[in-house]
């Protein structure tokens, strides 16, 4: 299992209905507001970074409202 977390720009008011979609996706294990500079961190889990990279590229890059990510993969140092 391959865990990431993924900064999330939105544009201006549009941080509320992007947090409520992302929590819809299966993969998604928590979404949550942050401020500055990024403004929702997302928890994601997959079966590797492939699958994470897929979750965030077809499914987080097309909501309405995204303007753009990081994606910081956990590593087990």
């Amino acid at each position: 299992m391959a865990t990431a977390y993924v900064l999330i720009k939105t544009r201006v008011g549009e941080t509320a209905s992007v947090k409520e979609k992302l929590a819809s996706h299966a993969h998604i294990r928590s979404a949550d507001v942050i401020i500055w500079p990024y403004d929702i961190i997302a928890h994601v889990e997959a079966d590797d970074l492939n699958a994470i990279g897929t979750v965030v590229m077809r499914f987080v890059h097309e909501l309405a409202g995204v303007e753009n990510t990081i994606t910081c993969p956990v590593i087990d140092a």
